[in-house]
């Protein structure tokens, strides 16, 4: 090949911290756009980018300059930073440090993609919940 091609996509799933009920419906759409523009600026395509009020799960393709804890640290950074400071200023708002990143091959991104829109769905079933998304 005479330039370099990747295809690498990556779920990413963080928690708020102490898994507080902080995304609320009046900010999510905000952070969940605060979290796009992130990517998009990292050179990232968002795939698609759901939750609860207490973690968000985010389906992107990335660029392979990029490291998997450059890009969680940067785009939790940012959207916690927005919340702290324009959006809710004075009240708490923060992410747990942790996160997890699993790769995800091109054939089962249509499957990946519908978990996380479907997140409503699978919590009130209780379906689906890994031992790493609760911690």
């Amino acid at each position: 090949m005479h330039r370099n091609f990747t295809q690498l996509y990556l779920h990413l799933v963080w928690g708020t911290w102490d898994r507080l009920p902080l995304v609320t419906p009046d900010i999510q759409e905000v952070i969940y756009a605060a979290i796009v523009k992130q990517c998009s600026q990292l050179e990232c395509t968002v795939i698609t980018i759901s939750g609860m009020t207490e973690h968000v799960h985010l389906l992107t393709g990335f660029p392979p300059k990029l490291t998997i804890s450059e890009l969680v640290g940067k785009v939790k950074g940012n959207s916690s930073h927005l919340v702290s400071s324009e959006i809710k200023p004075g009240e708490f708002f923060k992410w747990q440090g942790g996160y997890g990143a699993f790769t995800v091959s091109g054939n089962q991104i249509d499957q990946i993609a519908d978990y996380i829109r479907n997140q409503a769905q699978h919590h009130r079933q209780k379906s689906l919940i890994s031992d790493w998304e609760l911690s």
